[in-house]
């Protein structure tokens, strides 16, 4: 059994001790004593244990994400898994006769496409409002057969589309293809100047050689004609005398 001295030198040094402790938490600051207290607590209720990994938790957002096909086949529907029934119930509810589009990239060729959700089919957008997202013309509409090209679950597919737009959104819809053709025909009519220019120098270098050719060859040519008329008169003479 322990003395009585001992004991009250036990009390004394544990009341010592947190009078120490007291006046060095009294002298941090809140942020520092914030740091000395979460490191006690780690290190007092399990600093020294191995912390289980989590594992990722699979939303059914993310299920979607990755099951989604724009348009699905029959081996999707044959695949009665879990998360495939939350995709196909997901994809029945969309309404699938007109497009949304995106054409926010449209200068790059780039135009997202998707189906309408329930919302969009009461509120007329994509039918009697212009599909593109970032617009709400409601004349001038046009409906556009789209040949869409998308890569998917690691393949290139596509599908024909319908889309309804407004003039000035079917511009930016056919823009890539518009600019090809305008940069065709500069292209084109640069070509067709640069022939008329050759041409007309080489036109040019025809006329100069004829004022550049010398004089000497035109007055040899004199001088032949006045030896042929010469020939002629010495035979005319000959003539008179026979």
């Amino acid at each position: 059994m322990a003395s009585f001295g001992s004991i009250r030198s036990a009390i004394f040094d544990r009341e010592e001790k947190k009078q120490q402790y007291q006046a060095d938490i009294l002298g941090l600051n809140a942020y520092d004593r914030h740091k000395k207290f979460l490191k006690e607590y780690v290190g007092f209720y399990g600093g020294e244990k191995q912390k289980q990994e989590q594992l990722p938790i699979k939303t059914d957002q993310d299920t979607l994400r990755d099951g989604y096909r724009f348009i699905r086949s029959e081996e999707d529907d044959m695949d009665h898994s879990w998360e495939q029934r939350l995709v196909k119930r997901y994809y029945d509810k969309l309404f699938k006769e007109y497009c949304i589009a995106d054409m926010s990239h449209y200068k790059t060729g780039k135009v997202g496409l998707r189906w309408r959700t329930e919302k969009e089919v009461i509120s007329g957008k994509g039918q009697f409002v212009c599909g593109n997202k970032h617009c709400d013309e409601k004349e001038g509409l046009a409906s556009y057969e789209v040949n869409f090209a998308y890569f998917e679950a690691g393949e290139n597919k596509q599908a024909l589309v319908k889309l309804v737009t407004c003039e000035r959104c079917a511009k930016k819809l056919l823009y890539k293809k518009l600019k090809e053709k305008e940069n065709k025909e500069k292209r084109l009519e640069k070509e067709e100047n640069r022939k008329k220019k050759r041409e007309r120098e080489e036109t040019d270098d025809d006329t100069r050689k004829d004022h550049e050719r010398p004089k000497g060859k035109r007055a040899s040519k004199a001088d032949d004609d006045d030896d042929d008329d010469v020939d002629n008169f010495d035979r005319y003479l000959q003539g008179m005398f026979l």
